[in-house]
């Protein structure tokens, strides 16, 4: 779930895994562009350390 929303008249993003979402993700636009920059490497992030079931 992804709500858009302003901090300090300054476009937010905030990303929930659910309505009661205690602990929300939020970032702004340097962060986003700082996470479209480096998406390939999060990806092998998540690759080498998500837990294999």
């Amino acid at each position: 779930m992804i709500e858009k929303t302003e901090y300090k008249g300054k476009p937010v993003l905030v990303i929930k895994r659910d309505e009661e979402d205690k602990f929300p993700f939020s970032f702004g636009l340097h962060k986003a562009k700082l996470i479209l920059e480096n998406i390939e490497e999060i990806k092998k992030f998540v690759q080498e350390n998500e837990v294999q079931a």
